[in-house]
Formats: C-alpha cells, structure tokens, sequence
C-alpha cells in the first residue's frame, strides 16, 4: 500500500512539475512579463523551465526519486518564498501542499 501511494504521489509531483516546465520554456508573455515585474534576471524562465524538467524527469524515475525530491523542494521553496515575498498568498497555497506532497513520494524504498 505504501509503494502505491508513493508512486502515485512521485506521478503526481512528475506531472506537475512537466507541465511547468512545458509552460516556463514555451514563455508566454504573460509569465514574461511577470518575470520582468518581479526583476528576475532575463531568461531566468528558461533556467526554472529547464529545472522543473529535470525534477519531473528524476521524479519519475524510482532510482533517481530522492534527488528529484530535493530539487522539487528547492524550486517549491523559492516559488513560494517569491509569491510570499510579493504578499500572494493564496497564489503560494498550492506550492506549499505540493510541498507537502513530496514526502509521501519518497516514502517508499527503491
């Protein structure tokens, strides 16, 4: 039952964190732009695009799992620190459950 869950959770985070990266290297203007607003260095998109990507890809994989958990927890613990920084709130909510979500998916052993 603990090898599901686990799975199910790192699938999850995987998903998630793919999309990001899909959404970050395909740099809409709107995410551009709010880059800009909040003075991120040009391109600094690409570089969390790029490294959304490769905690999806090392989430995804059981014998990389733990290191794709720690790279989600950097990038999480940023955003939510730069929406917290910018008083978000609530657009902060859902980083920190996903936060929350990264222990049940290393809870299980390789």
């Amino acid at each position: 039952m603990l090898v599901f869950v686990s799975n199910i959770a790192a699938i999850s985070l995987a998903t998630l964190f793919a999309f990001a990266a899909v959404l970050h290297l395909a740099a809409p203007r709107p995410l551009r732009d709010g880059y800009r607003r909040w003075q991120f260095a040009p391109g600094f998109y690409y570089v969390a695009g790029i490294a959304q990507l490769f905690a999806a890809v090392f989430l995804a994989v059981p014998q990389t799992r733990i290191w794709g958990g720690i790279l989600a927890a950097v990038i999480l613990f940023v955003a939510v620190t730069s929406l917290l920084n910018h008083r978000k709130y609530l657009y902060a909510l859902p980083a920190m459950l996903a936060m929350l979500a990264i222990a049940p998916a290393l809870a299980a052993p390789v």
